[in-house]
This record gives structure tokens, C-alpha cells and sequence, in this order.
């Protein structure tokens, strides 16, 4: 059942339920009126059977006991009155109908029961029993016909049944329009996705129309949308940059393959075409390598864990050692920690460690630095040309003076993407007294 439906249905039946439970109140409290003022009546009535008892004990002459009536405006005289003595026949002083006696009845009259209400049938008629005990023993009846509260109450009942009948279908209708009204943004997100997966457009937006829940659902897509496009473009940059960085070592490869396939070549020659295809093999291996890295860094990080910088980079120092004997490094490490993923993390200071050791002349120090707030790496090289700085974070991007040197540029865009994972920010400066400084600003604090 669609959502739309199964909305108006709902309310139809709550307000179903609601209106059937006024209306079997409202005919409750009715029903309890009109019988409680033919109960008024009769009990009124019987207050006046003291003539009946006088009589009975020896006042005025003998003769067939009268019970005096209600005045008009007070209901009147009941319709059916009766004695009932002690062990004789039913006596009527109003209408020459007799009403009935039951067992409860008999009970009073014998004196082990006290006054009670009850309903009976006298010819087919609907009336009000009042029961009293008399003095001297005995009983008397009073009766009142319930014909006219009974019609009241049957056209009552169908007026509220039609009231009820009428209250659902009010409700329905009402409760569609109202799901057609809030149903609709959601019409517009499934909408909105069947279309994308129709064509993969990706441009499609929502207008947000409310603030409430619905709204703040319109306003998500449109933000997983916006974050599922920039993420397809941004891979689809990184594919089209790595094809045009990959086919020059891979042209450079087939033309060293082809001549080395030439069995007239000199040894010397193939000897050196074979050092070529290694570095250049060598070279694509790890271009490939932080492409795969980019793009692993491109999807949502994997689960956190608590990372000890100061730990982390000691390891990574102690790496750029082993790889750079010709360099030395200078750590000064204080104890920090933060929630992150360590080999990403690991990746960027290894990163920056290598550019700096790649970029200081033999027997110069890089400076680490590690602690609360990040890690600051410091190389006492040429420094950074002032048209490399806006780029030196791109992707690809190799600075004039260092184009002839191995390297993928890749590494300090690598830096940029773990920062920015991380919640933090990669900056680069030229050091006062020569030498480039990079800080990769992460939210670490002090243990």
C-alpha cells in the first residue's frame, strides 16, 4: 500500500476511534439524564405514598387508596401505580394494568429489601419499576413508561452513528490531502533517485520547501548528491591526470623495448637502455603506487583509533634515516595523541620527511618536530620559488627546479588529503635563514 494511503487510513482511524468514543460518551451521559429524570419522578411520587399508608392504618374510611400526583410541571402522576400487600393480590391504583413481581420485589414486600429501580414490560410497553417498602408492610409500585426516552434515544443513535460515519469520512478525505501535502517531498527525493539512476545525472536538486523533518531529508540529499558529484569529479580529475603523467614514462618504455629488441645493438647500449627501463619501471611502479594512494584517500576513512604522534613520527624519523644516510635528523618529540588512521597518517610524515631529505645537500640536518598541534619538518635546502608556493600542493605539480629529479608529484598532495581527513591543514614557507618549513596542522593534544 502506498505511503500516501496507508497515511490517510491511519488518521481515518484515529479520528474514527476519537469521534466513536465522544459519541458513545455523549450518548452515555443522554441516556443517564433522561432515565435519572424518570427516576426523579417516581422517587418524588413515593414520597407522597404517606396518604397510602394513613389510609391503610385506620385514618380516613376504607376504600380503594389514592396516591396523590406530581404536579404538571413536576412530571406528573406516574402511569401505573400498584400495591402490593402482605401475602395478598396485586392491587392497581392507577391504570388497570398490573405491573410485575419479581422475586427482588417479593423480597420488599416481605420486608428483607430495601427501595430499588428496576426496568419491566407491561403490555408490550417499556416502563420504570420504582419498588418502596410501607410501613405497616407490604409495598408499593410506581411506574413510568419509557416509550418517549427510548425514541429519543434511537434517533440519537443514529444521529450519532451518521456523525461518526461522517467524521471518518471527513478525516479520510482531509487525511489525504494532508499526506498528499507532506508526502510530496519525499514523491520529489524518490523521484529525484529514479532519475539518477536512470541517466547518472548527478546536477538534479531538490527544492527544500519546509524546515521541518521532510525539509531537513530534501536538504540531506541534496548534500549527498553534492559530496557523490565533487567525489566523481575529483576521481575523474585524478584519472584523466594520472593517464596524461603515465604516458610518457610508458611511451619511454615501449620505445627503450623496442630497441632493445634490435639483436644488432651494441652491449654497451643495451646495458644502458636496460638500467633506463629499470628506473623508468622503477618510476611507474610508484606513480602508480600514489595513485592508489590518492584514490584510497578519496573514499570515507576507515574506523579511528587513538594514534600516539610523537610515537608515530619517532618511527618515521628513524625510516627517513635508513633512506637518507647523507641527511641528518634532528627530532624533538612531544608526547600527543589523536584519533586518526595510522598508516595514513604514517604515509604523510614519510611524505614530508622524504621531500625534505630530498631537497638537503648532503651533510645538511632536517629539524622534526612533533606535539600537541602537529608536526613541523624544516630542511635548510634552496628554499621554494615564490610561483611554486600557490601550487605546491596540487596534484602532479613539480616545480621547475626539481623536474629533473625522480618523483611522481603526488607526495605533498598526499600530505594535503591526509591533513584534511584529519581535520587539520598542511602549510608551506620559506625558513628564515634558508630552507623550506612545512607544518601539517593536525587536532592533537598533549597526553
Amino acid at each position: 500500500m502506498p505511503l500516501r494511503r496507508r497515511m490517510a487510513v491511519a488518521t481515518a482511524l484515529a479520528v474514527g476511534v476519537a469521534v466513536l468514543l465522544a459519541a458513545a460518551v455523549a450518548y452515555a451521559v443522554v441516556r443517564g439524564e433522561l432515565r435519572g429524570q424518570v427516576d426523579g419522578q417516581l422517587l418524588e411520587q413515593a414520597e407522597l405514598a404517606d396518604e397510602v399508608q394513613m389510609r391503610m392504618h385506620g385514618g380516613p374510611p376504607p376504600g380503594r387508596p389514592r396516591v396523590p400526583p406530581l404536579p404538571t410541571r413536576r412530571g406528573g402522576s406516574a402511569a401505573y401505580i400498584q400495591l402490593v400487600p402482605p401475602g395478598g393480590e396485586r392491587i392497581p391504583l392507577g391504570a388497570d394494568r398490573l405491573l410485575p413481581v419479581g422475586e427482588r420485589a417479593e423480597a420488599v414486600v416481605a420486608g428483607e429489601e430495601g427501595a430499588f429501580l428496576s426496568d419491566g414490560e407491561v403490555d408490550g410497553e417499556h416502563v420504570r419499576v420504582l419498588t418502596t417498602p410501607l410501613a405497616g408492610g407490604g409495598a408499593i409500585q410506581l411506574a413510568r413508561s419509557l416509550e418517549s426516552v427510548d425514541a429519543v434515544l434511537a434517533r440519537l443513535r443514529w444521529v450519532l452513528l451518521a456523525l461518526v460515519a461522517g467524521g471518518i469520512a471527513l478525516a479520510a478525505g482531509l487525511g489525504r490531502l494532508a499526506a498528499r501535502h507532506l508526502v510530496a517531498p519525499v514523491a520529489r527525493v524518490t523521484e529525484a533517485a529514479r532519475h539518477i539512476a536512470e541517466t547518472e545525472d548527478l546536477g538534479r536538486r531538490i527544492e527544500v520547501t519546509s524546515q521541518d523533518e521532510v525539509g531537513e531529508l530534501a536538504a540531506r540529499f541534496n548534500g549527498m548528491l553534492d559530496t557523490l558529484e565533487g567525489s566523481i569529479a575529483a576521481q575523474r580529475q585524478l584519472v584523466a591526470d594520472a593517464s596524461h603523467e603515465l604516458r610518457t614514462p610508458v611511451t619511454a618504455l615501449r620505445t627503450n623495448l623496442e630497441v632493445l629488441s634490435d639483436p644488432a645493438l651494441d652491449p654497451a647500449d643495451r646495458a644502458r637502455l636496460l638500467d633506463d627501463v629499470q628506473a623508468q619501471a622503477e618510476e611507474l611502479g610508484a606513480l602508480v603506487a600514489d595513485v592508489m594512494e590518492l584514490a584510497r584517500g578519496d573514499r570515507p576513512a576507515s574506523a579511528t583509533e587513538e594514534v600516539r604522534l610523537d610515537v608515530l613520527v619517532r618511527e618515521a624519523v628513524e625510516r627517513a634515516r635508513r633512506h637518507a644516510p647523507d641527511v641528518s635528523f634532528a627530532a624533538e618529540l612531544e608526547p600527543a595523541v589523536l584519533a586518526g588512521v595510522p598508516d595514513r597518517l604514517a604515509r604523510a610524515v614519510n611524505n614530508l620527511l622524504d621531500n625534505a631529505a630530498g631537497h638537503s645537500p648532503p651533510g645538511a640536518t632536517v629539524r622534526v618536530a612533533a606535539g600537541p598541534g602537529g608536526v613541523r619538518v624544516r630542511d635548510h635546502g634552496a628554499g621554494i620559488a615564490p610561483t611554486d608556493l600557490p601550487h605546491l600542493f596540487d596534484r602532479f605539480y613539480r616545480g621547475n627546479g626539481v623536474r629533473e629529479r625522480p618523483g611522481t608529484g603526488l607526495g605533498l598532495a598526499i600530505v594535503r588529503q591526509v591533513a584534511e581527513q584529519h581535520g587539520g591543514r598542511v602549510t608551506a614557507a620559506n625558513a628564515d635563514g634558508g630552507g623550506a618549513a612545512f607544518e601539517l596542522a593536525l587536532p592533537a593534544d598533549a597526553v
